[in-house]
């Protein structure tokens, strides 16, 4: 009799497993399309995320939607030339962001430094400060770019389980 109970918690237990992965793709199906970001925009590259926003690119279709509060988004995105002075300010509001959140860096000055990569004021890439999810190229890199950047993302969210939605925390 004890071998007929250890087979069915056995099966209770890939029952319950089945279940976890169906409620993990719905809520994962509804996180993906709304997905609300942060604007972060700093230099040149801030002007080509305000016109991904726009009606020619227009993220929205996507359901993502900017807000002015990092406590209300889902993700960042950090555009332009990261200096050190912004990225002390940068890291507050990826610390103030709720959990999970995510990261994309638009542009090769987010990526790398970029052209002022030489500059003393200049970190060189935003992945020094903060994780990120998602690299766009480019200098500025188009609207469609970064449309592509952020159905990258909607793939990475898709795919993740819910009990590895919480990020191990970064050393400053």
């Amino acid at each position: 009799m004890a071998s007929r109970d250890n087979m069915d918690q056995n099966l209770g237990g890939e029952v319950m497993l089945a279940h976890t992965s169906e409620l993990d793709r719905l809520i994962n199906l509804a996180r993906t399309n709304s997905l609300h970001y942060l604007l972060f925009g700093l230099a040149c590259c801030g002007i080509e995320l305000m016109q991904t926003g726009g009606p020619r690119a227009d993220l929205d279709r996507f359901g993502a939607v900017f807000r002015a509060s990092p406590r209300q988004s889902d993700f960042m995105i950090v555009a332009g030339t990261l200096t050190y002075k912004m990225a002390e300010r940068c890291k507050l509001l990826y610390d103030q962001m709720s959990e999970p959140k995510y990261v994309i860096s638009m542009g090769s000055c987010a990526n790398c430094g970029g052209l002022f990569q030489l500059a003393y004021s200049v970190c060189k890439g935003v992945d020094k400060m903060i994780p990120v999810d998602v690299y766009v190229p480019g200098c500025p890199p188009r609207p469609e770019a970064l449309t592509e950047g952020f159905l990258r993302l909607q793939d990475l969210v898709m795919r993740e389980r819910w009990k590895d939605k919480r990020r191990r925390p970064t050393a400053a």
